[in-house]
């Protein structure tokens, strides 16, 4: 294997591998060689500086029978640690997992009906027919969502009202912290303002989860005037939005950051539980521009931090004990808490935890869990090591349900 391209195989069949290669077409060519034949789904996160139409013409002659999907990433994830740049790849088996997929277009004006109506024929490909049919108890959902197009919380809604019950992670495409252009995959084709979905059936114990490592403080805000359309907040407590949100945590609102954001993370309070409303940019006139939509009238929480690595430990054990051992997961995570740990410079400890659990992913401009688009937030899905369907003995505990 090439310096810097690694692969693991694990329990399940499935196969990762990663790698730093310059081009996309020597870093597609190194996850050729690494997985062989014998890939049913293939499924790539890749650095926003690849060619796009290069990489999927070689994905489709290094893999011709294998179904891909793909977006672009902010940054990679993987066991050997997080990616810069570069190709991250997961490579499903046909035996242990059955996966349908489809694409949705031009989601920035979403056919709610028409988008259910196409995921509903999809789960009718991946499900038995029959009167006696129930559905899969080891079954998962995939979001790629374009997150250039502010168009998330719309395009989950509709998916998750259609899944009826199956339950949904997923990620934003970016690409690095430019804001300009992300890409997508699916079906040989390229594709952008579009959202990818796979359905995951499988022979293996699977649970979805997500991780956060922020509380509320007793600081609010007020959204007095925004766009919620664009993202845009022009004003908190009827002041200009980044010269008061500044103000609360002490710095110049001239030289906000990402690094400031990711710092002193926004939340807001649904159904009595606290959801990251990350800060994307500041604008040059104040506004401050965020990465899930934000109306008039919401009310925003100021956040701190807590210990990110123990936060994300505690959580991944968790899983670890539920499933029975954990084999990989595949893992959806904020860039912002990427900055947040490097400014903290505790990135090798979070580095060290995915290692451990064999995780792979991608860094987002936006996480999916459930029917909720968020930030600052890591969702994923982890696979366990013992086959669902293995009896367990009498005297054992039950098995833990495939969701939380």
């Amino acid at each position: 294997m090439a310096d810097g391209t690694q692969v693991r195989t694990h329990l399940c069949g499935i196969r990762t591998a990663w790698t730093e290669r310059g081009s996309a077409g020597e870093a597609v060519a190194e996850i050729a060689r690494a997985f062989g034949a014998g890939v049913a789904q293939l499924l790539v996160f890749f650095s926003p500086d690849y060619d796009p139409e290069t990489l999927n013409r070689r994905l489709a002659e290094a893999f011709p029978r294998a179904e891909i999907a793909g977006c672009t990433m902010s940054g990679g994830i993987a066991p050997a640690g997080g990616l810069d740049r570069g190709l991250v790849a997961i490579a499903f088996p046909a035996d242990g997992f059955r996966i349908v997929s489809t694409v949705l277009d031009a989601i920035d004006h979403l056919d709610v009906e028409r988008t259910a109506g196409a995921v509903r024929a999809l789960r009718r490909r991946l499900e038995p027919q029959g009167p006696d049919h129930t559905q899969p108890t080891q079954c998962f959902a995939l979001s790629l969502i374009d997150g250039m197009t502010n168009a998330e919380e719309t395009v989950v809604s509709a998916i998750t009202w259609a899944l009826e019950g199956i339950p949904l992670v997923g990620g934003s495409a970016g690409d690095g912290l430019t804001f300009r252009d992300a890409v997508l995959l699916h079906g040989g084709a390229i594709h952008r303002n579009a959202a990818v979905l796979l359905l995951v059936e499988s022979d293996f114990p699977v649970q979805i989860f997500k991780s956060d490592n922020f509380e509320p403080t007793d600081v609010k805000f007020v959204v007095t005037a925004s766009n919620g359309e664009a993202r845009t907040v022009y004003e908190l407590n009827a002041e200009p939005a980044a010269r008061e949100y500044a103000m609360a945590v002490g710095l110049d609102p001239e030289r906000l950051t990402p690094m400031s954001f990711a710092a002193y993370p926004l939340a807001v309070k649904v159904g009595g539980e606290y959801f990251c409303r990350s800060i994307r940019r500041l604008n040059a006139d104040g506004s401050l521009s965020f990465f899930c939509a934000i109306d008039e009238g919401v009310v925003l929480t100021l956040a701190e931090p807590r210990d990110i690595v123990a936060t994300t430990r505690a959580e991944l054990a968790r899983l670890d004990l539920a499933l029975g051992g954990v084999d990989l997961i595949i893992g959806f995570e904020c860039v912002l808490r990427r900055l947040d740990a490097e400014s903290r410079q505790v990135r090798q400890g979070i580095a060290d935890l995915y290692r451990r659990y064999d995780m792979v992913g991608f860094e987002t401009y936006g996480e999916q869990y459930r029917a909720m688009h968020l930030n600052q937030t890591l969702t994923g899905i982890a696979i366990g090591k013992r086959p669902a369907d293995v009896m367990r003995p009498a005297d054992a505990p039950p098995a833990p349900p495939a969701t939380p």
